[in-house]
């Protein structure tokens, strides 16, 4: 790893900080680039995520795909976190800190509210970020892409009775338009350019080609990631600032479930002798959150100032900093997981 990449941490941390103080000096700025949205998918947002997305896209095989089924283990572990797993713990763990740890600090009603908003996190497996997240730790671009387009399948259809059945409630409204465009937008789109780029590239100066263009690409990828915290933390620095307790509050169960999610996953995957290309990505896609989504999802049931919402919003605070720590962590224990080529099927 470079020396920029080796304490991308610390960068992370001082564009948390710009964010905030940005936000709060030029709030004008951050009105206007929050105002490019529609379905609550912000465009500014989904640009630099393209910028993240773009290189790992290049490195997607289609040709392999077809070989996914020979190697499920990794399947298998993220389909079992995100839809047995995650959504039902992110539920006790809100019950047990916001009805019993925290029930002297928060009205009861606000701890309804929170709550249901920790229920829409947990039920929202990520779609757009855990390709960083991949590509972080050399993951594998086909085995994650084929993670991430059945996960989105599932969720299709899973979503709205999984929070539905959590929350206690009969009918649940899914903002489609919202799940719709943002796959599209962060998936689709990114993939298409990505295999058209890889074809071009593969005709002209074939798998050297790709591979010195994705390296030239790379440094655009980090700096998409930061000026995506900046903007994310300069949209939500009011919120920080003025509720800095209720923030750290509701943090506390989102990063005891991070944390658990990923350890039980990575265990699983070391356990089953899965490689680490493909250990590292299912274990952080099964910890990453489709934090889009569930903000939608929480405005529409609930409402914009809704507890719901802020709990949702502060998952969003919580998602950059965690995943930062858990890919330093996969990436220091690598060592411990067998080599991408010796899977046994």
């Amino acid at each position: 790893m470079s020396l920029f990449e080796r304490y991308l941490s610390l960068w992370v941390a001082l564009c948390i900080v710009a964010g905030i103080a940005l936000g709060e000096l030029i709030p004008g700025l951050f009105e206007t680039l929050a105002s490019w949205q529609a379905a609550n998918v912000n465009f500014a947002v989904a640009v630099l995520i393209w910028a993240m997305v773009f290189p790992m896209m290049i490195g997607v095989d289609f040709a392999s795909l077809k070989r996914i089924g020979d190697r499920p283990k990794g399947l298998v572990i993220t389909l079992i976190v995100n839809w047995l797993i995650k959504p039902f713990t992110m539920a006790g763990l809100g019950v047990l800190f916001f009805k019993h740890i925290f029930a002297d600090l928060i009205p009861p009603a606000d701890a309804e509210s929170y709550i249901a908003g920790l229920i829409l996190l947990g039920a929202a497996p990520c779609t757009a970020m855990v390709f960083v997240w991949s590509q972080l730790t050399k993951g594998d671009p086909t085995y994650t892409l084929a993670q991430v387009s059945v996960n989105d399948a599932i969720m299709v259809f899973a979503f709205a009775p999984i929070v539905a059945f959590l929350l206690g409630v009969v009918d649940i409204a899914v903002p489609w338009e919202t799940l719709i465009l943002s796959v599209g937008l962060y998936v689709v789109i990114p993939l298409i350019a990505g295999v058209a780029t890889r074809s071009a590239l593969l005709r002209t100066g074939g798998e050297a080609a790709v591979t010195a263009f994705t390296a030239k690409l790379k440094p655009f990828s980090i700096v998409g990631l930061l000026a995506t915290v900046v903007l994310l933390f300069g949209f939500q620095g009011g919120v920080i600032l003025d509720h800095p307790l209720i923030i750290a509050l509701i943090a506390v169960p989102l990063l005891i479930q991070s944390y658990g999610v990923f350890a039980a996953a990575y265990a699983a995957a070391w356990a089953w002798r899965i490689p680490f290309n493909i250990a590292a990505p299912c274990a952080l896609i099964g910890t990453s959150n489709f934090f889009e989504l569930a903000v939608a999802v929480a405005i529409s049931l609930f409402g914009l100032n809704s507890g719901a919402a802020l709990a949702t919003v502060v998952g969003v605070l919580v998602e950059v900093p965690v995943m930062l720590s858990l890919v330093a962590f996969a990436n220091a224990t690598q060592r411990h997981f067998p080599a991408g080529d010796t899977l046994d099927p």
